[in-house]
């Protein structure tokens, strides 16, 4: 029964990570060649950010820059774009899941005290495309990025060149659909509704984690040893605040391992590596977006990466697979839990337009590649 109660709390991506992990080694006998698996770099350097970005929300920082720019009397409109594109733009910076994290909430509270709720779906749902789309555009604005940045030796030009026009596009798309928000006009009484956060901020702490994310930055663009990193983010938080580290994402992290070990030892199974490469390279873009509706966009950068020919295709093609189903990107599934919590009659409703808007996207994004590629 235990066994059972932990299963269901066990997050399901980890355990079929690990599930994979275990069969595979199976058919290749555990040896030394397993550490040479796992892309430590990646792992640190994700592990930093978890922290950075941790120190950040732990002293309130981006809850105080949502609130600034909402102070003032604003339409609908102009209050859907700020929170929308918010995700968006942090997404770059701070991550998707942080972005999702840290804004959705923020919104369903602002839309709620101001009375208006009809735009908390619509909202919510543009924020967390946003927020995916905007984060593929950097190294550092999602998992997928970070790993592959970092992987295939891509230089920052070429990394952002590649998805600098979907970017674009997502731009064009979420300006389009906020102008269809109802009574958009209407004016929105939002000083009440935004209440600062009620975290303390410690000004030191916060110059303090602005130079290690500068640091985290040298260290993705190469110029500092990742190790370095490494080192003075967990000393300097163990000074600041040490709970801190508890909360990095070691779910994300443990994922990451299981993965790298399924998939190198895939890699070192003849047959099956020849199968893969002659299903995957050349098919990247299309391929991606695949496999991502069913295993979502990390996974499937992990298992594809060793059989890719082209790797700004695939960069192009676990991005953009993370529009489509809700677990297509897994931090999807912090905006549905969030709204789900708040409005949980309305979860049907949620799921539908989610659909809706994410094919839509989907589609542009595709237009794009292919008109791109002729």
């Amino acid at each position: 029964m235990k066994q059972m109660t932990w299963l269901k709390k066990c997050d399901p991506v980890l355990a079929a990570a690990w599930i994979l992990a275990i069969i595979s080694a199976f058919f290749v006998t555990p040896d030394k060649s397993y550490i040479s698996y796992i892309d430590f770099r990646s792992l640190g350097i994700l592990w930093s950010l978890m922290v950075i970005i941790q120190g950040f929300s732990e002293n309130g920082v981006f809850e105080r820059i949502a609130g600034g720019m909402l102070k003032k009397e604003k339409n609908g409109l102009q209050v859907g774009a700020i929170l929308v594109f918010l995700c968006f733009f942090s997404g770059m910076l701070i991550t998707n899941d942080v972005a999702l994290l840290t804004f959705v909430p923020f919104a369903i509270m602002v839309l709620k005290d101001a009375g208006r709720e009809d735009l908390t779906i619509r909202v919510v749902v543009l924020q967390t495309v946003a927020a995916n789309l905007g984060s593929m555009l950097t190294p550092i604005g999602n998992p997928q990025n970070l790993y592959l940045y970092g992987a295939t030796g891509m230089s920052l030009k070429q990394f952002t060149g590649s998805m600098l026009p979907y970017t674009l596009l997502t731009v064009a798309l979420l300006v389009i659909m906020l102008l269809f928000l109802p009574e958009k006009t209407k004016r929105i009484r939002t000083a009440g509704a935004v209440n600062p956060s009620q975290k303390d901020s410690n000004s030191m702490e916060v110059a303090a984690y602005g130079v290690l994310f500068l640091l985290a930055i040298l260290v993705v663009l190469r110029m500092i040893p990742w190790q370095v990193l490494l080192g003075i983010t967990f000393a300097l938080t163990m000074v600041l605040d040490a709970k801190i580290l508890k909360r990095a994402d070691y779910v994300l992290l443990l994922t990451f391992v299981g993965f790298f070990i399924f998939t190198g030892n895939i890699g070192r199974i003849p047959q099956v590596h020849h199968m893969l490469k002659g299903l995957i390279a050349g098919h990247e873009f299309f391929t991606a977006i695949g496999i991502s509706q069913v295993i979502s966009n990390v996974p499937a950068t992990l298992l594809m990466m060793d059989f890719a020919k082209d790797y700004e295709e695939l960069l192009r093609g676990v991005n953009v697979g993370g529009l489509g189903t809700l677990i297509a990107s897994m931090a999807s599934l912090i905006s549905y839990k969030a709204f789900s919590n708040a409005y949980s009659e309305k979860k049907g409703k949620y799921l539908l337009y989610f659909t809706g808007i994410n094919l839509l996207f989907l589609a542009g994004m595709v237009l794009l590649h292919q008109l791109s590629g002729l």
